[in-house]
């Protein structure tokens, strides 16, 4: 998966609420969405003088770092911007994903149901990133998932022409290891194939080695990675 195309879906499937440039970057209003909507970006040659109009023009400087953008990257380590939060990025063939499910172990609904809501707010998932999936334009959906009989986990799934992303996966801790992740997954590739996608693909944080050691056992691929640095 190119790095552009990756790019380019992320930003259609969890858009900011507003984006504006400033030479070669890009800024963006996340409305409280999230690091990955409130991320500045880089689109080309910089000087040192671009930098310092893009520092100044952010209340809380964030800049996103792509696996290309080695001299930002320098520049800003220069500067003294701290990386946080380094990126993974995986991606298989819808196929590869599809399952059939039992009934309501996990299945898509629009708009999200209050529980999805509920659980997603206990994972620190508010209104601010509930408005991000508000803004999504194309296909999209919800997903809840439930084992014994009860709600375990959620997430949220939308398409970008023939490429779908995975965003906001969720599972109660007590709920967690009984294979509500798994199902949400295989629930996200069935209703992607429903709408004519033919690739799915999520990004994780590098250190969540619980939910990478699952992607990898599904047979998704790794295809790109990216970190954050913060002034």
């Amino acid at each position: 998966m190119a790095p552009d195309l990756l790019a380019e879906v992320m930003e259609a499937t969890w858009p900011p609420a507003g984006r504006r440039s400033l030479g070669p970057f890009t800024l963006r209003d996340g409305a409280g969405g999230g690091k990955r909507v409130s991320a500045a970006s880089v689109d080309g040659a910089f000087s040192d003088a671009d930098l310092d109009a893009v520092e100044a023009a952010m209340a809380e400087p964030l800049m996103l770092i792509r696996e290309a953008d080695t001299t930002l990257d320098s520049a800003l380590d220069r500067r003294g911007w701290r990386v946080i939060d380094p990126v993974v990025a995986y991606a298989a063939r819808v196929e590869m994903l599809t399952a059939d499910l039992p009934p309501l172990a996990a299945f898509p609904h629009w708009p999200p149901l209050e529980i999805a809501r509920a659980l997603w707010a206990d994972g620190g998932i508010g209104p601010a990133r509930l408005a991000v999936m508000d803004r999504v334009q194309g296909p999209k959906t919800a997903l809840l998932a439930r084992t014994d009989d009860r709600p375990a986990g959620v997430a949220f799934v939308a398409c970008h022409g023939r490429e779908a992303m995975l965003h906001a996966l969720e599972v109660r801790p007590e709920q967690r290891r009984k294979g509500a992740a798994q199902a949400l997954l295989h629930a996200a590739a069935n209703w992607a194939a429903a709408e004519g996608a033919s690739r799915l693909s999520l990004v994780v944080t590098r250190q969540n080695a619980a939910a990478r050691a699952l992607y990898a056992r599904l047979g998704m691929s790794v295809v790109g990675q990216y970190h954050y640095r913060m002034k």
